[in-house]
């Protein structure tokens, strides 16, 4: 009995395996793979904006080429969606140890009325190293969030304030630039990781070309 017991719970624990590992992929590569909020995002070298980081650099889109790039959009004074994604993006780049730093992170302000390079500074602070905090003047964010097909919009509150409604997608591009995929909020480690891991699979791939471009050009000269 209590081997038919066991091999009983070992089919249980084999089969929710299997259905976790279907699932990521329907979820990763296959037909359940989510459509984007407003449209595929432009690729990195079509974007043009300018906006400042949190060190006070200029940066845009032409700063994230040539390493794989994780982007959110969000703002500081968000209760919950905004801290728990950028949580979410510090545990899986602790969780790829030495590969996240093959990634460019950025969090993108959607409110930059409050969200001063100071307020970014501050808050970057409480997650991952790796995470940058981008902001600048509206008319900038705005362009930036129309290449990103991202829709965020000011919502007044009762105390007489008010928050951002706003795309909660993070998006994924290959060091070319080329969008590669979204993960979406609340979206799974197993389902997370491979994602970002086929971004910089692409980099890898990109690179070999590179490199055998090169080794031929150097044969041709010799």
């Amino acid at each position: 009995m209590r081997r038919r017991m066991l091999l009983g719970s070992s089919a249980a624990v084999l089969a929710a395996l299997s259905l976790t590992v279907f699932a990521g992929w329907w979820q990763v590569d296959g037909p359940g793979a989510p459509e984007r909020a407003g449209g595929t995002p432009l690729p990195l070298k079509a974007m043009e904006f300018r906006l400042t980081d949190h060190e006070g650099r200029s940066v845009g889109p032409k700063t994230l080429l040539g390493q794989p790039s994780m982007i959110f959009f969000g703002f500081t004074y968000c209760p919950d969606v905004c801290p728990t994604t950028l949580s979410d993006i510090s545990g899986w780049l602790n969780a790829m140890g030495d590969e996240a730093d093959r990634l460019n992170v950025v969090f993108i302000t959607v409110d930059p009325e409050r969200d001063t390079i100071n307020a970014m500074a501050d808050y970057v602070r409480s997650f991952h190293r790796a995470i940058r905090g981008w902001s600048g003047p509206s008319g900038e964010i705005a362009r930036a969030a129309g290449s990103f097909r991202v829709i965020y919009d000011k919502v007044p509150a009762e105390s007489g304030n008010y928050t951002m409604s706003h795309t909660a997608s993070v998006f994924l591009f290959d060091a070319e630039g080329r969008f590669v995929s979204t993960i979406d909020y609340h979206e799974p480690r197993e389902i997370a990781l491979p994602k970002i891991r086929r971004a910089l699979k692409n980099e890898t791939a990109e690179r070999r070309k590179s490199v055998e471009t090169d080794n031929r050009a150097d044969d041709s000269r010799r």
